[in-house]
């Protein structure tokens, strides 16, 4: 029987190429990643919820994470709970980091061998338990992300490439990993394939340095060349737009979109507006509270922004910082938070001023 998989993995070149591994399986798979922290809870809580909604067989499968004895507990209980309500739910958690023994002695799916990196140790159970459709450059990018990963400086050509791929990886930073999520782990994928390409030629790891910008700009091009930020600012936007229905928010009349982390808001932003003008206004959250509203002449967003978090600025572009804001790595969750406070805003607040202040 084949089993949906819910793949969660680190966000670094190691968390991301157990991913590309799975990529060459024939299985149904949903990608999440998570850095360590608060976020890998939110991430199992949604794969449990997914999993609920879904009502398939299932496999979570973790990959260079490794979990605390409290969140190994909670997993394993939530599990055996749906597994008693007649689901059908396996886990295998593949890590090495030693910070994981004792869970690893304590739960059969959990297996930890500090000896390889996560990817190799992917790629190797992959071989044996999984249905592989094995690329010939598989394993010798499996042996490039090793060496960089264990720091084995004296495998000096895989190590040298392989620290090209981490910093591909850690500065491919266009796309919100929260807001979205399977786009970017799209874009991370794609480019590490992309990478696979050399991985044979003379000065490799200079012929990829080279190549990373238009790698990156390919990505993105749908059909004229354009700058970088440009071509990636018009994706968001379509990204934005295709949001639409769940990211809506209304204040006091007024039709708002909330993003959370986006940041280049006056760029974005007013991309944003211009492109779908029944909006008045956006506001993008960062991770800390901080607000950047935007408009276009429909409303004062520095009257929002006073009256949300006692902020101020300019009619078309204000920002403020929200009070006791938690931060958050599920989008749901942030936007309770904001109707929350449009809520208890449009409760006691006045009305709200009509006309774009002079």
């Amino acid at each position: 029987m084949k089993r949906t998989i819910h793949h969660l993995s680190h966000i670094d070149l190691d968390g991301y190429s157990c991913q590309l591994i799975m990529k060459f399986t024939p299985y149904k798979i949903f990608n999440y990643n998570a850095n360590y922290g608060a976020e890998v809870r939110q991430k199992l809580e949604m794969i449990l919820e997914n999993i609920k909604e879904n009502n398939e067989a299932s496999l979570i499968f973790i990959t260079d994470l490794n979990l605390t004895a409290d969140e190994s507990r909670w997993l394993n209980s939530e599990v055996n709970k749906l597994n008693e309500m007649k689901k059908d739910i396996k886990i295998t958690l593949l890590d090495h980091h030693g910070s994981g023994e004792e869970s690893s002695k304590k739960y059969e799916w959990y297996y930890l061998d500090t000896t390889r990196c996560a990817t190799k140790i992917t790629y190797d159970y992959v071989k044996k338990h999984f249905e592989f459709d094995e690329p010939s450059w598989m394993e010798g990018f499996v042996n490039v992300v090793n060496a960089v990963d264990l720091w084995k400086q004296e495998e000096v050509a895989n190590f040298e490439y392989g620290k090209v791929c981490m910093r591909l990886v850690n500065e491919t930073r266009e796309l919100n990993r929260v807001m979205f999520s399977t786009e970017d782990t799209k874009y991370k994928l794609s480019l590490l394939l992309e990478a696979s390409k050399f991985l044979n030629e003379e000065n490799a790891p200079i012929i990829l340095d080279e190549k990373i910008h238009s790698l990156k700009k390919a990505f993105f091009k749908k059909d004229k060349d354009d700058t970088l930020d440009n071509l990636s600012t018009k994706y968001i936007v379509e990204l934005l737009g295709k949001a639409r229905k769940e990211k809506t928010i209304y204040y006091k009349g007024y039709k708002g979109f909330l993003s959370y982390g986006v940041g280049n808001t006056s760029i974005i932003g007013n991309g944003f507006l211009t492109t779908y003008p029944e909006y008045d206004f956006i506001v993008d959250v960062s991770y800390r509270g901080t607000m950047s509203l935007r408009a276009n002449n429909k409303v004062s967003v520095a009257q929002i922004s006073k009256e949300w978090a006692n902020g101020g600025g300019h009619p078309n572009a204000a920002g403020g910082r929200i009070i006791g804001f938690k931060e958050q790595y599920r989008y749901d969750r942030v936007k309770k938070q904001i109707e929350k406070i449009i809520n208890d805003k449009e409760a006691v607040a006045g009305d709200l001023e009509y006309k774009k202040e002079s």
